[in-house]
């Protein structure tokens, strides 16, 4: 107790410098976990729809949702194949195609489908309002967040407006960005006429079906028109929708990387300082009966505590920040979540200590080697 209460007066005696330290050790750990959490929205992503055992049936050759048409009655087709145990017809709104921060994506479908092909939860508002109200429109709770909406609220964006029937949340981050509405008005918003035709379809397959069969199934059954189809496996479908931004997401790692290795100088050029400036102190407490492995975990308890408190301010301001904001990315009517979680909180600190520590050898080795007779007459 009283070598922890020796290792804070060290650090309260050049505070400002402490707090240097600590600040930046504090932004660098909070951008890494920014990094970290859309990498780990990526991955939930991903692993959520591989396990969920869904295929997205596209139109052939085209990318952004608004250039995908595809006949409605395919449904009625697919739904006949061996495995499949329902098929939701899909239109897709979105207010950009291209990569965003704040994309707003409405998916247009049978209310009655949507009920039984996604777990939702309501926060307020419920299913019947939204059932039975053509213009009607359920909205998750992230996009809520982020534009201030409410249930009874009318919301607009560009020529589509929608009476807020409900606000949901879903065990899926992801899902907490798309805004449902009816199939019929999202085909007739104003201006378009697209009945008969929809943006895609989301095949739900029966357990212990092999997608991959599936899926070639379905393209060698529309191979010959009147619309050839493209279909994949959900996460994939997902995943290349992102296209670009996938691949600068997972080049972020070397960010992230770049991050851990400023933490790493900072705190070892301050424990280095900090040794210099206290090398008669060390000399002084090998006199009195301090070995050298002694001042060698003082020094090395000094950068973990000052590399430590930088993640806890780091960590923390990240996940505050993730969790107030709602943020998510998007591409192609495609969004990745922003996950603050209790696994990123763990990396986050558990990084910060090892950090410390490695930051730390060097100059406790310095400190613990010192000749006390030299350092005594160091001025």
């Amino acid at each position: 107790m009283k070598l922890i209460a020796y290792i804070l007066k060290s650090l309260w005696g050049h505070r400002a410098r402490t707090m240097l330290t600590v600040a930046g050790s504090a932004v660098a750990l909070f951008v890494f976990c920014f990094i970290q959490s859309i990498q780990e929205g990526m991955n939930d992503l991903k692993q959520r729809q591989e396990a969920r055992g869904s295929l997205i049936v596209f139109q052939a050759n085209k990318f952004c949702p608004a250039t995908s048409h595809l006949p409605q009655d395919y449904d009625q087709q697919i739904s006949k194949f061996a495995g499949v145990k329902d098929v939701m017809p899909i239109q897709v709104f979105t207010n950009n195609c291209r990569a965003s921060l704040d994309v707003v994506v409405f998916y247009g479908v049978p209310p009655q489908k949507l009920r039984t092909a996604r777990d939702f939860e309501f926060l307020s508002g419920n299913w019947s309002d939204f059932e039975t109200h053509q213009d009607a429109a359920i909205i998750g709770r992230a996009v809520a967040a982020r534009r201030g909406i409410k249930a009874g609220d009318k919301f607009s964006i560009g020529d589509l407006s929608v009476n807020v029937a409900g606000i949901y949340q879903s065990d899926n981050p992801a899902e907490e960005n798309y805004i449902y509405s009816h199939l019929d008005f999202l085909q007739r918003r104003q201006g378009i006429n697209l009945v008969g035709t929809v943006t895609q379809l989301e095949v739900i397959l029966k357990p212990g079906t092999d997608p991959l069969i599936t899926s070639t199934a379905i393209d060698e059954r529309f191979r010959g028109g009147p619309v050839e189809t493209n279909t994949r496996a959900k996460g994939v479908f997902q995943a290349n929708s992102l296209g670009d931004l996938s691949q600068l997401i997972e080049m972020s790692y070397y960010l992230g990387l770049a991050c851990v290795g400023l933490v790493l100088s900072l705190v070892a050029t301050t424990t280095l300082m900090s040794v210099e400036d206290r090398i008669q102190e060390h000399a002084v407490l090998r006199t009195l009966g301090f070995s050298g492995v002694k001042v060698f975990g003082l020094v090395l308890a000094e950068s973990t505590l000052l590399s430590i408190a930088g993640g806890f301010l780091g960590v923390g301001a990240a996940l505050i920040t993730l969790k107030i904001s709602s943020l998510s990315v998007g591409a192609e009517a495609v969004t990745v979540a922003f996950i603050p979680s209790l696994h990123l909180a763990w990396v986050g600190m558990l990084l910060a200590m090892v950090t410390g520590i490695c930051a730390g050898i060097i100059p406790a080795c310095y400190a613990s080697r010192t000749e006390i007779v030299p350092a005594l007459r160091h001025v």
